[in-house]
């Protein structure tokens, strides 16, 4: 039988330790190109994906993957300039997503803030969607209508199926092969309107350097990836965090301090979403909860350059955080 086209890419990874080796980002590229065309078989697409996740993914491979996914999405003409990609990715379980507080803040200050992410894909946690239903945010179900949506708004969030579906499809793999995937790193990085500023938090730190080398082989001009809570873009409040930074090419690393006092991993049990509007509208507030919005929102504040401190990033984001319009959540 002659061999398959996809074949040589999943060998490539598993010839065992020895022979295997890293794709180069033109072999990542044509390969994720394939899948996401409906080139490769299923049962390729899981070995391929499975290898990749016990050797782990290079910067090299993700940012082929990513420029295949990249040239699979085209934005309309007349999308208005964003300031800021925001992915969101993971889903909460410990803590309620507080990051969504946020990033309205920021978009209330005059900040254009696109969302994209993911429904479900994990049991027990609370993603996107239901998180910006809870807050009346504008939930598009395309780029043309989230361009429409930004033009009139600072901030709209567009899940991945809707403009990615074969990329959401394999997130989605994750229930079937007991693992993640390469996938949602993919995601993350996307950057559908191109974004001259991405901000990204992750799970698991060892993938910060990998997420930041990844940006500056692709040429994103501007990007900052921390270990954020349940691997979301939303500061750890209780921990110290180091923030990973792409600027024009140069790579860098600065620590940021915690915020509270108790080191302990704190876990809310009921999960509650009505409390996000009701810690908008001050109608409720706990340390914790200001303490993430506020220390998020100085992450996102200094990589844009609206600051060039810590503590000017902490002092401008209380200043936004404080000046909000509780009166709704719209922008």
């Amino acid at each position: 039988m002659q061999e398959h086209p996809f074949a040589p890419y999943v060998r490539i990874l598993g010839r065992g330790k020895s022979n295997s080796r890293p794709l180069t980002i033109d072999e990542a590229e044509a390969s994720m190109a394939m899948i996401l065309a409906s080139e490769a078989l299923p049962e390729q697409i899981g070995a391929f994906l499975m290898l990749l996740r016990f050797k782990e993914e290079v910067p090299e491979e993700i940012a082929g993957f990513v420029k295949a996914a990249q040239a699979t999405i085209t934005i309309p003409n007349d999308a208005p300039k964003i300031d800021l990609d925001w992915s969101c990715y993971a889903g909460k379980w410990r803590q309620l997503p507080w990051f969504a507080l946020a990033a309205m803040a920021l978009a209330q200050s005059g900040v254009k803030v696109f969302i994209h992410g993911t429904e479900g894909h994990t049991a027990g946690r609370i993603y996107a969607d239901e998180t910006f239903k809870a807050i009346g945010l504008t939930i598009a179900d395309n780029l043309t209508n989230a361009a429409k949506t930004l033009k009139t708004k600072n901030i709209c969030y567009l899940p991945l199926k809707q403009f990615s579906p074969k990329l959401a499809d394999l997130i989605k793999l994750k229930s079937t092969l007991g693992l993640r995937s390469p996938a949602h790193t993919i995601a993350r990085m996307l950057n559908p309107f191109k974004a001259g500023y991405v901000l990204q938090g992750i799970f698991h730190p060892g993938f910060n350097s990998v997420h930041q080398k990844a940006a500056a082989l692709i040429g994103q001009p501007h990007l900052s990836v921390f270990r954020g809570e349940g691997g979301e873009i939303e500061r750890r409040p209780q921990k110290p965090v180091d923030v990973l930074s792409v600027h024009e090419g140069t790579l860098s690393t600065e620590s940021w301090p915690a915020l509270l006092e108790d080191p302990r991993q704190t876990t809310d049990p009921n999960m509650d979403l009505s409390r996000l509007k009701s810690v908008w509208q001050g109608d409720e507030s706990t340390p914790y909860a200001q303490a993430a919005i506020i220390g998020t929102l100085a992450i996102a504040l200094k990589l844009i350059g609206k600051v060039s401190t810590q503590d000017g990033a902490h002092k401008c984001a209380g200043e936004i955080w404080e000046n909000r319009n509780r009166t709704a959540l719209s922008v």
